[in-house]
């Protein structure tokens, strides 16, 4: 009898083990890939409307989406509510009860940004280290246990910044000896920059090209390690090592750049989708024998109203089984299917109609879950029969003002999603959500 007491002890103690060790370490989750692989949820709400949050914990302004690494949530803001300092802040919480474990602070300004309500990016977690890039460019390496920094480059002082109109917002990627950003200074051939991780030396540069606002991708193709880039004016496959570029295809917009969700991949690698505001959408073959790609369509509406496809804009869409989900210029679901990027279906359920109408899915398994820009999270099944709601609670209250919306107030700050927590951020609080079953 102990014997057998001491063997389920052991299994409750090493899954307790494996659920605390389900990281969220950069944005989208590992890889980037929005895909959050875990068992024992909730399969409803119970009911509920709303959800009591296990903790949480005062934050200021900013879009920063959460990440979670080794029982720490991470995150950026623009400083403490209240706050009429010029700041930018990386924050540190202890993930079992949102107290603050540190916070480095530095001076930011915005200057003419758009939206300037403070930082977009997430901050990027890796072997004990934290890479964040603030708004107007400054690009720190931090001790991820301490906050103590280890490195920092002001890259707007470092090089001739082509702001864009809402500023840097694409989270740093780390891939080998490399932390890379998309920095826009088109003058000095460093649209795209990569410095040393651990002494922030710059490695490479490449193209003149705006920034867009993608965070940039690691793919696998013809057996390699591919760093996926999506500046303002070119979509290209680059050696994450040397910045040599394996295959580049055009995407220079007719207005403006607005690309803000990075690509969407087929299950074995061989399509990626980009969808765009203003410039609809396109679907690339990428060869896996070879290093090349190469454009199969590209499909575009009259105007951000009438659209064609799929005219995206902060919601990063996904490939599944054979078709592409993602969610159009004023809040519409699609379903398309890419052999020519045919609409299957349209539904209005998910997030209100409205200008860039915002809902962040992740998959798990045949189950989409969704936070929209009301803050309520949604679980739902996506399949080319439809959109099918299973159920939806609140678990946050937006607070970014808004004069477009009714309510006038919206969330746009991707979440986290690590082990059984989902973890939100508006502009007033950092909420950390059990969904355990």
């Amino acid at each position: 009898m102990m014997l057998r007491l001491f063997r389920i002890s052991l299994v409750l103690f090493l899954s307790a083990g494996f659920l605390a060790a389900a990281d969220w370490p950069e944005y989208r989750g590992p890889d980037r890939a929005g895909l959050w692989n875990q068992d024992g949820l909730v399969e409803d709400f119970g009911g509920k409307e709303e959800l009591e949050p296990a903790w949480s914990a005062p934050v200021g302004a900013g879009y920063s989406g959460p990440t979670v690494s080794s029982g720490a949530v991470y995150l950026m803001d623009r400083g403490p509510a209240g706050t009429k300092e010029q700041i930018e802040r990386i924050l540190c919480f202890d993930q079992k009860n949102g107290e603050p474990l540190w916070v480095h602070s530095y001076p930011a300004n915005y200057g003419q940004v758009g939206y300037g309500y403070g930082p977009r990016a997430s901050v990027t977690i890796k072997d004990g280290k934290a890479w964040a890039l603030g708004t107007v460019g400054h690009l720190h390496c931090l001790d991820a246990e301490t906050g103590k920094v280890i490195w920092a480059q002001d890259t707007g002082s470092l090089y001739d910044i082509d702001m864009p109109i809402w500023g840097l917002t694409n989270s740093p990627l780390v891939e080998g000896d490399n932390v890379i950003v998309q920095l826009g200074a088109m003058a000095d051939k460093a649209c795209v920059v990569a410095f040393n991780k651990n002494t922030g030396k710059e490695v490479w540069r490449a193209f003149s090209d705006k920034a867009s606002y993608v965070s940039p991708i690691m793919i696998e193709q013809a057996g390699q390690r591919v760093l996926v880039v999506w500046t303002g004016f070119r979509i290209a496959g680059m050696n994450p090592s040397d910045g040599t570029v394996h295959w580049e295809i055009p995407t220079k917009p007719n207005k403006m750049p607005i690309n803000v969700p990075g690509p969407a991949l087929n299950e074995d690698g061989t399509k990626m989708f980009l969808s765009v505001f203003y410039d609809g959408s396109r679907l690339i073959e990428l060869n896996q024998a070879k290093l090349e790609a190469k454009e199969l369509w590209h499909r575009q509406g009259i105007n951000e109203r009438k659209t064609d496809a799929l005219h995206n804009m902060i919601s990063p869409p996904y490939y599944y089984k054979d078709h592409i989900y993602g969610i159009d210029s004023y809040g519409q679901m699609r379903c398309l299917d890419p052999k020519k990027g045919d609409r299957v279906w349209e539904s209005a359920e998910a997030t209100p109609e409205g200008r860039w109408s915002t809902a962040f899915m992740v998959r798990n398994g045949d189950k989409t879950w969704m936070l929209n820009e009301r803050g309520e999270l949604i679980i739902a099944k996506l399949t080319p029969e439809g959109y099918s709601e299973i159920d939806r609670t609140k678990i946050i209250e937006p607070t970014t003002p808004l004069k477009q919306r009714r309510e006038g107030t919206v969330l746009w700050s991707h979440p986290a999603f690590a082990g059984t927590q989902v973890f939100a951020r508006s502009d007033k609080e950092l909420v950390c959500v059990e969904l355990a079953r």
